[in-house]
């Protein structure tokens, strides 16, 4: 039976992308709820917990093979209630569940497997099931037989194991003390672990697969930027142009793919994230500061362009992701062969296409070829510039092709990295669509997710806006709103900042241990409540949470800002130090406490264009422990501020003069009226 002609389940009636493509498998389906708990209670069965997202090509194949299977489905039916969860609607969820199978199988991934009690404690966990059990791996069926056999003659014993991984995973999530202290040692430790993993040959820290992990770059940045070691700006650049080279770039329509199935970049695992193209643009833009490689810009450029075709709703928000997957086959929308590119330009155009790009007869991804810059093939400038309109032609030509699934939900979060992205970007290549874009996402999650009381959600989609937002919500949100302000000055970015920020505090902070939860206080009570600092994928929001802190502490002179970051330092300190390069970015905003830093008010009578010379100056540099206010004390926007920093009042012009006030590390000097004396104070 196909699912055109089944009946739907209550998957039917949720909004997540994820849920709906499940909403017609036989499986009888919950989603996360009291009824589903309440029914298990009552007819004393397990829970089969599935969490996976939309966008992931192993979800879809055991979707494929067991959850659109009737004799799978009589199974769950019969035997277990069955819950299907979407990661990026509930991390808080997912986090848990994946931490037990993390600890119980030694890695984790999605689709995610939980066999668990009706009281939510699990005793089985695993990723990716056959159906049947084949190549040494135990097939799904034979998973959910042995279960519900154990459960009708040793449920006791299942019961134990769930509440005694439950307690150890409630002790794994360790409590703090905020003894610890992070040292220029640490930071050193965490720049010689990323530089003892890392590939000269071809970029990145790991061997295969390879993943962005953009902020490792921007830690290897800073770190550049306070030692002048050359070896950290070379392993940068190597990374950036490796990936740029590779197939994990999308070279016809712009944008990056999650990860790298192989050491060389070249072939991608094809779904598009939106957290790591944000990512990676502020990785790309901030080596464009520091080298003035105008490479770099450009691979900035085209991903940004990407996110506004691609990626951008028309009330401005930024969708999640795009799927690897189209007409049932990975990849399929990306890859070539070269008569169809020599069908489109002709046989001499599409030659030399082909051979820029590494397309070829025998392919480098079963039997295509991806798109590649590998094996540089040398090209006068006359035909670059040509490649270049071939290449418009050829996206033009992809979009009559099947497109992959597009993950149309707004998140929060990943829309406040995209935000800070678009912002940064806007400033440094002084480019206002970017700046603009960056606003109107904003004006999208004010307007839609933000409730009436103040509290953040997390996700809108179709007309809804829903769940409580968690910690990275804000974290992202709030950096977001950091790099609008630093981008156009407007007062109104910089209250919202400080407002989140303060409600983030309220609802996340551990009153006894220091640090932030991963859910709010108001949120569901799950089996235990975790506090993360890994720097995984993207960073932690504890990682994002303190730079932004001590960054609003400097913009606003609050130092009560300043005692809650100390004490978030010193409550992770000790688990950062056994292994630091896992935790860069967390470390990045320890680097604010360690080096100098500026604090930068610029005074001025109006819009004049001496403020603005003085302010492009200073985004031109790649100055990462400095904050700037720009301050107008006789218009309406500078009464604002002075609300917001009360400090700056006495900070006028001099003489009539566009004026910086400079404090350098706690120490304040002679105000400045000449850009050229700023510049070089800035650059000594």
């Amino acid at each position: 039976m196909t699912s055109s002609n089944r009946e739907p389940n209550r998957l039917v009636n949720e909004k997540s992308p994820y849920l709906l493509q499940h909403a017609y498998n036989p499986v009888d389906w919950y989603p996360w709820g009291d009824e589903a708990f309440a029914k298990a209670n009552a007819e004393d069965k397990p829970i089969f917990l599935s969490i996976g997202y939309s966008t992931c090509h192993w979800c879809h194949v055991m979707a494929k093979e067991s959850f659109e299977d009737e004799e799978v489905a009589d199974i769950l039916n019969r035997y277990f209630v069955s819950i299907k969860v979407d990661r990026e609607e509930r991390p808080d969820i997912d986090h848990i569940y994946m931490t037990v199978c993390q600890a119980l199988t030694g890695s984790g991934g999605w689709p995610l497997s939980i066999l668990m009690t009706p009281g939510k404690k699990p005793f089985f966990a695993g990723t990716y099931f056959p159906k049947h059990s084949r190549l040494g791996m135990t097939g799904f069926v034979d998973i959910l037989k042995n279960t519900a056999e154990a459960w009708n003659t040793d449920k006791e014993s299942l019961v134990e194991v769930g509440a005694k991984i439950t307690r150890g995973i409630s002790e794994y999530s360790r409590d703090y003390e905020e003894t610890g202290e992070i040292s220029e040692d640490i930071i050193r430790s965490a720049y010689n672990g990323l530089k003892s993993n890392f590939d000269d040959i071809y970029g990145g820290f790991s061997s295969q697969p390879k993943f962005p992990t953009p902020h490792n770059l921007m830690f290897l940045m800073r770190y550049f930027n306070v030692s002048k070691e050359p070896e950290a700006l070379k392993m940068v650049e190597k990374t950036l142009q490796g990936m740029y080279n590779g197939g994990i770039f999308d070279h016809i329509g712009g944008g990056f793919c999650r990860y790298a199935t192989d050491k060389k970049w070249l072939v991608p695992h094809f779904e598009k994230m939106l957290y790591d193209n944000a990512m990676l643009i502020i990785a790309y833009t901030e080596c464009y500061q520091i080298t003035k490689n105008e490479i770099y810009k450009a691979i900035a450029y085209k991903t940004l362009d990407y996110v506004l075709r691609d990626m951008t709703d028309e009330a401005g928000g930024f969708y999640s992701a795009q799927d690897a997957d189209s007409e049932g086959q990975e990849g399929k929308f990306y890859v070539w062969d070269p008569q169809e590119i020599k069908d489109v330009l002709g046989d001499e155009d599409g030659l030399l296409f082909c051979k820029y790009y590494g397309i070829t007869e025998h392919g480098n991804f079963e039997g295509k070829s991806i798109p590649n810059r590998l094996y540089d093939c040398k090209v006068i400038e006359k035909d670059r510039e040509l490649i270049e309109g071939f290449t418009k032609t050829m996206l033009e030509y992809r979009k009559g092709r099947v497109h992959p699934h597009k993950d149309d939900k707004i998140l929060t979060g990943w829309n406040g990295l995209m935000i800070a992205a678009m912002a940064i970007a806007g400033r440094v290549f002084r480019d206002d669509r970017y700046t603009m874009a960056s606003q109107k996402a904003f004006g999208f999650i004010k307007d839609k997710l933000i409730r009436e009381d103040g509290r953040l959600l997390a996700r809108y989609r179709d007309g809804e806006a829903a769940y409580l937002a968690y910690l990275d919500d804000y974290a992202y949100l709030i950096w977001g709103l950091i790099e609008l302000y630093e981008t156009t000055y407007d007062p109104e970015y910089l209250e919202y900042a400080i407002k989140l920020n303060s409600n983030m505090l309220k609802l996340f902070w551990d009153k006894e241990n220091s640090g932030l939860f991963l859910y709010g206080s108001d949120g569901e009570k799950l089996i235990f409540r975790p506090k993360d600092i890994y720097d995984g994928a993207i960073p932690s929001g504890n990682s994002v949470a303190l730079n932004n802190i001590i960054r609003l502490a400097r913009l606003t002179g609050d130092t009560g800002l300043d005692e809650i970051a100390n004490r978030q330092i010193g409550a992770f300190a000790s688990e950062i130090s056994e292994n630091p390069n896992m935790y860069t970015y967390f470390l990045l905003s320890c680097m604010f406490t360690l080096y100098t830093d500026y604090q930068i008010v610029i005074a001025g009578k109006g819009e004049d264009n001496d403020v603005q010379e003085m302010v492009d100056m200073i985004h031109e540099m790649f100055l990462p422990l400095t904050v700037v206010l720009v301050y107008y004390p006789t218009k309406e926007h500078g009464s604002k501020l002075e609300d917001l920093a009360p400090y700056i009042k006495s900070n006028k012009p001099k003489e009539g003069k566009q004026t910086a006030y400079v404090c350098r590390h706690f120490m304040c000097m002679e105000p400045i009226t000449d850009v050229k004396e700023l510049q070089k104070v800035l650059t000594t």
